[in-house]
């Protein structure tokens, strides 16, 4: 891509955003009267614009390709109307009892919107019969005013329940019929637009007389795009110009670059230079609020289009780099990947459908990047639908107008489907303690936790075992695989809790949130746990764990991580007597881990492994589940050299799983450490274990799995292995022939690759660190790679964000600095070269240098 992420972070600083929202009477070219007609036109283009976006046009819609959508909108709609026809004592629809379910009422208003969709969608060569029917209009308008009048409208009998249901379900579904049917409202309800405007601003109670506040942690990230652009529409049917640009004012500021040591407004939930993208203040969220942020800023940009309240493609530039650098590494062969998902993760659509609504957002954003820009996005979504393991079902795409332009990209041959990045790349997201490691045959997902970042989220019943999933669980895509029968709400279903693949936990049994309290959060008000109070933010639904340790250094396409477990803030602060006492914590094992991504290996070395209370640990290496017909072999070799098959505990060399009938393998080889434990079991589950709203769905899988068991009681181990994606059985026997284990200790971890010429380490404690020709002083992560002339690459990071620089000595020749990044100093020691990283307010990002 032309533009890159770290390029636009300075093009665009946080004090130009307003300037991008200008008030029309700014542009208006004359006298009152003048300024008038174009506020009003640009009103009116802003109404249009929407239609267009969620019903399509006539010449979108009397596309072959749209018309399984524009079926699917009528089809909703006649169903919603038969449900309104059927609606008993205290229901606008059937089914849907109002006056004490915010769910019910949010539905109420979605059932409404569905059907004034209807009414706005040209139907193309297949009329529905409902497209432009002023009857069905003024039904759905009836129902606004019943809804009103009998639920919404009644200021103190409103917000129970969640506060998005009040401040943006809600809001959103009213304010788009605002737009839909701004014609009929004005010649039927003329006063509704303005009364409903009044409600939904009183019921913004989280934001200041009415408005948004910037200085709320309820308007931050998705939620700010959400309100604001409610309020966009809201101004324009009004005819409220203040309304409108203060909105996109607002807005706006969600495109500023996330300073996490310059923060505004106190807001750290938003994109980050590397890429991350942060919710919920520390959970990392690229997947789902990112994914619906980037929804609604390109729709913004579509309702914006010629009206005048931008001035330049800074917007669209923003949310390009987005998309470079903050989604696409996250897909793989059309699947969004789990590890930036929170509480989503357990919901059964996931995967291949939220990569289809990124696609959207794409095909969107591509219609209004300029020139090089537009094509390299446009080759995107052709490579996309490329290389998807699922079809990508265009139907399910919110806009007709986007299904029609997808087609048209999928049908030009001048478009060449690309990746956005090389397909071998490393990706330090430090921002939120995730990792992605890419090769053309697989993608390894990391997810880890911190003192910044959330271990996991559960809100709302929905993900509700969490508790080990960001302790160094991993996610290894195979190429060429439906990631549905590996992963997704099945791997979940399948694979306890405690034995997630990458995890050290204790062998104990926990309780959800449900069992634990009988609701669906800790309810104690008198100690500050309401549903959506900070205290059930901090201790309930996304603790942050309490070690600072978590981050790696990347060099070109390698990298290295490392992460020191510990427990969660909801612990240490039950320990020092600050919760109550019937407030329930899980004490965490121990464990300092390491892995180390070169091309065919993935390298773990963990340390330190146990329990200070001494109870039974289990370290899974890995965990893949398989259908039932499905045919695994288990193969392997023990160390003395015999031929080993199978399940059980033995001394192995390496170990083989192989699906031959998904043509899928990982091979796994023991460095150092105790015995491993082989597991192949038929598991049944109910997806609802995981997700209260999920169906009553029975899942059965093959549950292969490979670990290392500690006894109660036994002392701290350490172990070494690699993962090896797509390994042959003759792959494996030369395997550990190039890598070596330089240390393994909960103060240093090393490992050197002879066949690439790397080293590389994470040193997590005060001091001198040593391993082959580097030397490092204090925390800090460091990959060196010698080069074929003679020279080295080398990467250096915090890890812990707190150090004000890191100091790295390469033994050996003297050698010159060729190029180093800035804050990177380079000069002579006796024996070698020492390289001083500036690492103060870098947030764990890397410096690289090149010396010959």
């Amino acid at each position: 891509m032309p533009l890159s992420r770290r390029a636009l972070v300075s093009t665009l600083p946080a004090a130009a955003l307003a300037a991008m929202a200008l008030p029309l009477r700014a542009r208006a070219a004359g006298g009152p009267a003048t300024a008038g007609e174009a506020t009003g036109a640009a009103h009116t283009r802003l109404i249009d614009n929407t239609v267009a976006v969620f019903a399509g046009t006539r010449e979108t819609n009397a596309r072959p390709e749209v018309r399984a959508k524009l079926t699917s909108i009528a089809a909703t709609a006649r169903s919603r109307l038969t449900a309104m026809d059927r609606a008993g004592q205290g229901e606008l629809f059937q089914g849907l009892a109002l006056g004490t379910s915010d769910p019910n009422l949010n539905a109420s208003y979605q059932y409404l919107y569905e059907i004034a969709l209807a009414t706005r969608t040209p139907d193309g060569g297949a009329p529905s019969g409902l497209h432009g029917d002023t009857g069905v209009q003024r039904r759905v308008i009836d129902g606004l005013i019943w809804l009103h009048e009998h639920t919404y409208g009644d200021q103190s009998k409103g917000y129970y329940g969640n506060w998005f249901t009040w401040e943006i379900g809600i809001s959103t579904h009213v304010s788009k019929m605002l737009a839909l049917l701004a014609d009929e409202l004005a010649a039927y309800r003329p006063d509704l637009a303005a009364t409903y405007v009044a409600s939904m601003d009183a019921y913004l109670r989280n934001g200041k007389d009415g408005d948004v506040d910037l200085d709320s942690r309820f308007h931050t990230g998705a939620n700010l795009a959400d309100i604001t652009t409610n309020r966009v529409l809201q101004g324009a049917v009004l005819g409220d110009d203040t309304r409108i640009t203060k909105a996109l004012a607002d807005q706006l500021t969600i495109l500023a670059t996330i300073d996490p040591y310059e923060l505004r407004h106190g807001v750290t939930d938003g994109f980050y230079a590397d890429g991350s993208f942060i919710q919920h203040a520390s959970v990392a969220y690229t997947g789902s609020y990112g994914k619906g942020l980037l929804t609604r800023v390109v729709q913004t940009i579509k309702m914006l289009d010629g009206t005048g309240y931008t001035t330049d493609d800074r917007l669209v530039r923003v949310v390009q780099g987005w998309v470079v650098d903050g989604f696409a590494p996250l897909i793989f062969e059309g699947w969004l990947m789990e590890i930036v998902k929170g509480r989503g993760v357990s919901r059964p659509a996931t995967g291949y459908a939220d990569a289809a609504e990124v696609v959207e957002a794409v095909v969107g954003l591509s219609a209004h990047a300029p020139g090089a820009d537009a094509t390299a996005l446009k080759g995107y979504v052709a490579y996309l639908r490329q290389t998807s393991k699922a079809p990508l079902d265009p139907s399910a795409f919110v806009s007709p107008v986007s299904i029609a332009a997808y087609a048209d990209i999928l049908a030009d041959p001048s478009i060449p489907a690309s990746d956005l990045g090389p397909a071998e790349r490393h990706v330090a997201f430090n921002a939120m303690d995730r990792t992605v490691h890419r090769r053309p045959g697989y993608a390894f997902a990391l997810a880890r936790s911190s003192s910044r970042i959330s271990r996991y989220e559960y809100m709302s019943g929905e993900n509700l075992l969490p508790w080990f999933q960001g302790d160094g669980a991993h996610h290894l895509y195979l190429s060429g695989q439906d990631q549905t029968q590996a992963f997704g709400v099945d791997y979940l279903t399948a694979v306890p809790p405690q034995r997630l693949a990458g995890v050290t936990a204790p062998v104990e049994t926990r309780r959800t949130i449900p069992e634990l309290y009988g609701t669906l959060w800790y309810d104690n008000p008198e100690r500050g746990f309401t549903s959506s109070s900070e205290a059930q933010n901090t201790y309930v639904y996304f603790p942050r764990s309490t070690h600072p340790f978590s981050g790696g250094a990347a060099l070109g396409p390698y990298g290295v991580a490392g992460f020191v477990q510990s427990d969660d803030v909801a612990y240490a602060a039950k320990q020092a007597g600050d919760l109550p006492e019937d407030f329930v914590v899980y004490r965490d094992a121990d464990a300092t881990k390491s892995w180390f991504l070169f091309d065919d290996e993935i390298v773990v070395l963990a340390a330190g492994v146990g329990d200070a209370a001494r109870r039974a640990v289990t370290t899974t290496l890995d965990a893949r589940i398989a259908a039932p017909s499905d045919t695994l072999t288990l193969t392997g070799r023990l160390r003395g050299g015999a031929p080993w098959s199978g399940t059980g505990t033995a001394s192995l060399a390496w170990l083989r799983y192989a699906n031959a009938t998904r043509a899928a393998s990982v091979g796994y080889v023991f460095l150092d450490g105790p015995p491993p434990t082989v597991t192949l079991d038929t598991v049944t589950r109910s997806r609802r274990a995981v997700r209260l709203a999920n169906p009553d769905t029975p899942v059965t899988k093959q549950l292969f799995a490979v670990t290392v068991e500690r006894a109660a009681g036994a002392p701290h181990t350490s172990m070494a292995y690699a993962l090896v994606p797509n390994a042959t059985e003759r792959q494996l026997d030369g395997a550990r022939r190039p890598l070596a284990v330089l240390a393994n200790t909960t103060r240093l971890q090393a490992v050197a690759h002879r066949g690439l010429r790397i080293t590389a380490l994470n040193a997590f404690a005060p001091g001198s660190h040593h391993a082959g020709r580097l030397s490092v002083r204090g925390p800090g992560s460091v990959i060196l790679q010698e080069t074929h002339d003679g020279g080295v690459a080398v990467a250096v990071s915090d890890p812990t964000t707190e150090r004000d620089t890191v100091s790295v000595v390469i033994r050996g020749r003297r050698m010159r600095a060729v190029a180093v990044d800035d804050g990177v100093r380079v000069g002579r020691v006796p024996g070698g070269i020492r390289i001083v990283a500036t690492t103060r307010h870098a947030y764990g990002r890397s410096f690289t240098a090149t010396l010959r």
